[in-house]
């Protein structure tokens, strides 16, 4: 289900959904990752799967096949897929948390990097991201709920940037809104899958 909200006010190309993942799966999903081993390279704690991307050089290199996403993960790319957010499977999924007070800076996802679409998908607390409309600096501020989803794709994916402020909390209709622990996962399309794939195998 699409809200209102995001057909009038969300930048072109930029949907929002809340009913991506149930409370039971998104118990499932944060018990997984909790049993892995999170990475500090960043300020916030990242987990790759399928493909790494690298932050310092802003790639994907030939060596940064992982392998297939996990079952525990695969379930959720085949539902975007069936619901119509993506036209063919999400093949790379990078996991961050963010403790209250941290963020992530104003950016566009990697476009040599990754396909037309991404989704990100937000569990254990709301936040609000920040859109910004490269040409002329319009914002926009949507509140993500948790369990909920929002696609970017287009003029969403491309002109404009979208950025979460790092505070401990969010202002939200004149009400204080204290964030706790959120987890996003974000999932992609690498583009020139089988290259990658062919170089991973010494092909």
């Amino acid at each position: 289900m699409v809200s209102a909200l995001s057909t009038r006010y969300l930048p072109p190309g930029v949907l929002y959904f809340s009913d991506v993942i149930s409370a039971e799966e998104e118990v499932a999903i944060v018990a997984q990752l909790d049993s892995a081993e999170w990475s500090n390279v960043l300020k916030r704690r990242v987990q790759h799967f399928g493909y790494r991307y690298d932050y310092r050089a802003r790639t994907i290199t030939a060596d940064a096949y992982l392998g297939r996403l996990p079952e525990w993960l695969q379930f959720l790319a085949e539902r975007l897929v069936d619901r119509g957010y993506f036209e063919s499977l999400p093949d790379q999924v990078i996991a961050n948390e963010y403790l209250p007070g941290q963020g992530i800076s104003a950016h566009v996802d990697c476009t040599p990097c990754f396909g037309d679409t991404i989704v990100s998908v937000s569990l254990l607390s709301a936040c609000q991201m920040v859109f910004r409309d490269l040409r002329n600096l319009e914002t926009r501020t949507v509140l993500l709920s948790r369990q909920s989803g929002i696609l970017l794709s287009g003029a969403g994916r491309y002109d404009w940037t979208h950025e979460i402020a790092a505070r401990k909390s969010d202002l939200v209709d004149g009400v204080k809104l204290a964030r706790e622990r959120r987890i996003s996962l974000t999932f992609r399309n690498v583009i020139d899958v089988q290259s990658f794939e062919e170089l991973s195998r010494g092909s």
